[in-house]
């Protein structure tokens, strides 16, 4: 014989079983797998993030470039079809210029410019070579 206690158990338990099946686990992970990479950047998803109406300089299938004026300065923004653009693409740069790195995406400009806008883009700075990253890592 199934007492009332048991029945209303039962019942919360199935509720609480299709309650949590209805929703879709697609967006969750489990520990050990990889997730999907978030898209790259677009110049003007960059440039807006520093208040910037970017005039398009290149729209080429692996490069886009844009220039911006801003407050702090005038900058050019680079997107790249692929990393390994990107870096084919910094390789021959000029060593001299400062460069504000990212994935699939840098930004060229003085030095004083691209640290007043490095932290709205979450960008590495670098002042050489492309491959060395100068911006300081926090002290743990």
């Amino acid at each position: 014989m199934t007492t009332f206690p048991r029945l209303a158990a039962f019942a919360l338990l199935a509720g609480l079983v299709a309650g949590c099946s209805s929703g879709s686990w697609s967006d969750y992970v489990a520990a050990g797998e990889s997730q999907r990479p978030a898209a790259p950047l677009t110049v003007e998803q960059l440039s807006a993030k520093v208040g910037c109406k970017p005039k398009m300089q290149v729209e080429a299938d692996d490069l886009r470039t844009g220039f911006c004026k801003t407050t702090d300065g005038r900058f050019f923004v680079n997107t790249f079809k692929t990393e390994a653009l990107k870096d084919e693409w910094m390789d021959r740069a000029p060593e001299y210029n400062p460069h504000l790195v990212g994935p699939r995406w840098t930004v060229l400009g003085p030095l004083e410019v691209l640290e007043a806008i490095q932290e709205r883009l979450d960008g590495d700075l670098h002042l050489t070579d492309h491959r060395v990253s100068q911006t300081p890592t926090p002290a743990s």
